[in-house]
């Protein structure tokens, strides 16, 4: 009897429940994008410093041939400057050394771009990235002490007579301080390409 209870009672049926998904997430599952190859930004990074250095090599020329035009000016303005009596410039000792130092800076300006042609045989590009360096800052702090030095005689002088020795002055004056603001922007130039230069 008991056996025939056993054979008579119900299947036992084993079943799997279907995995529970999240209705949020079901739709939005995407392949995360593969990671950026480190080689991308290094490559980038050259890039970038490539398009740097060859905007500061055009722009150091023409900043080289203006203060070499403005330096010119200067001396010539000043050279010419004598009206006689008072109104000569050799009478005067600002005017003396402003005329002076615009012709180092023309020398030197026409000098450094003689080298920038021919003088790559002559010098190394380290040492030649310290001449400049240092030359560009050299006269660019002789032509601001010559302007400056000039500036309150002739601001006296057109306080009594404002005429052309003044204006032929005032010129001059304008001149060296151009020469000045090519020369500044120019040291930092030549800082850059000196920081670039290898040690060896």
């Amino acid at each position: 009897m008991s056996n025939f209870k056993e054979n008579n009672s119900a299947p036992k049926i084993h079943v799997e429940a279907p995995p529970i998904t999240d209705p949020a997430n079901s739709g939005n599952h995407r392949t995360p994008p593969p990671a950026a190859s480190s080689n991308d930004g290094v490559v980038a990074g050259i890039l970038r410093r490539w398009k740097r250095e060859e905007l500061v090599k055009k722009g150091a020329l023409p900043l080289r041939v203006a203060a070499l035009i403005f330096s010119l000016i200067s001396f010539l303005v000043m050279a010419f400057n004598k009206h006689g009596d008072w109104r000569d410039f050799d009478k005067y000792d600002e005017y003396r050394y402003l005329l002076a130092i615009a012709i180092l800076s023309s020398l030197f300006n026409g000098g450094i771009l003689f080298l920038k042609e021919k003088g790559k045989q002559l010098l190394q590009p380290r040492m030649a990235a310290i001449i400049y360096f240092a030359g560009d800052q050299i006269m660019a702090y002789l032509l601001l002490s010559s302007a400056s030095s000039a500036i309150p005689i002739t601001n006296r002088m057109r306080e009594n007579s404002d005429n052309i020795f003044t204006d032929s002055s005032s010129t001059a004056i304008c001149m060296s301080i151009l020469a000045f603001i090519c020369l500044a922007v120019s040291a930092l130039i030549s800082g850059f390409k000196l920081s670039t230069q290898p040690y060896i």
